[in-house]
């Protein structure tokens, strides 16, 4: 592969790492659009935890916002973290994604307050979570060092999970995101990148065999 191809297709890679992450980006500002033109409040379709009504929630609340301000603090993380997953774990990456939302949104229902608990945020605690445990779990120096990154870009995120330091906040929905993370990193170890086994360590094994 040339030089020239090499960049071709790392390009393409980038593209469709942005491209579902996109979309979902995409949908929750296009519902904050129909609320804001038609004068709706969707708000209701949140998460009720541990109320029938609101099951639905762990389906739609994801989609939903306060306002302007809570949409685009929850888009950007989404839209850079998601890219990340596309990009380093390609396979699993869409399977990652639809866990996250499920069992996050499932533990919230379980969990939370009682009260309407909407927004992305719980996604984005349960992908940083994600890649941070990942990282570690798979002892791979490079997925180490973007758990790092992750670190160093999102590691103030870590307030939000405790009750009290933000008001207004469901920080049920950043543990359970944060947990769920946890799970899947887990669950995820053995598919997607993994650390590469060097030949000497073959040989190395092949002599032990032998002297046995």
């Amino acid at each position: 592969m040339t030089a020239f191809d090499e960049a071709a297709f790392y390009r393409k890679k980038l593209f469709l790492s942005i491209f579902i992450p996109g979309i979902f980006v995409f949908f929750m500002w296009l519902v904050k659009a129909i609320e804001i033109l038609f004068e709706v409040d969707f708000s209701r379709f949140g998460i009720y935890p541990l109320h029938l009504k609101g099951l639905p929630g762990i389906l739609l609340s994801s989609m939903i916002h306060a306002d302007l301000r809570h949409l685009v603090s929850n888009s950007i993380p989404f839209l850079v973290l998601g890219t990340i997953i596309f990009y380093f774990y390609s396979e699993p990456a869409l399977k990652i994604i639809l866990w996250n939302y499920f069992l996050t949104g499932f533990l919230v229902w379980l969990t939370g307050r009682e009260g309407i608990h909407i927004g992305s945020s719980g996604l984005v605690y349960g992908m940083m979570s994600f890649l941070f445990f990942s990282g570690i779990i798979r002892k791979y120096y490079r997925l180490t060092a973007l758990s790092l990154l992750v670190v160093f870009l999102y590691g103030s995120m870590i307030w939000g999970m405790f009750p009290g330091v933000y008001q207004n906040v469901s920080w049920e929905a950043h543990m359970m995101g944060f947990v769920s993370g946890i799970i899947l990193a887990i669950c995820f170890r053995k598919e997607g990148p993994q650390p590469p086994v060097y030949e000497w360590l073959d040989e190395e094994d092949e002599d032990e065999n032998e002297e046995k």
